[in-house]
């Protein structure tokens, strides 16, 4: 899952990459993602390209959806 995540951050493929997560199996891997962007570790919206829900019906009508194009490889910040 990550390596298809990290293939459409970079521009490899513009498919969907998502997570069903039913009765909660995979909380704690979404809990730890989230943590990592309020660590600063993962941008928001680098996160925002995996698509999570527990409805097995609704994250297929968000697959369906138009995907955010590739990101920029490097990123400048200003200090």
């Amino acid at each position: 899952m990550f390596e298809a995540l990290t293939w459409a951050q970079l521009g490899f493929h513009q498919k969907p990459c998502a997570l069903l997560n039913t009765e909660g199996y995979y909380q704690g891997l979404v809990d730890f993602l989230h943590s990592a962007v309020t660590e600063g570790f993962v941008k928001q919206r680098h996160l925002d390209q995996l698509l999570i829900d527990s409805e097995p019906q609704r994250l297929l009508e968000r697959m369906a959806q138009p995907q955010p194009g590739a990101q920029p490889k490097w990123e400048v910040t200003e200090a």
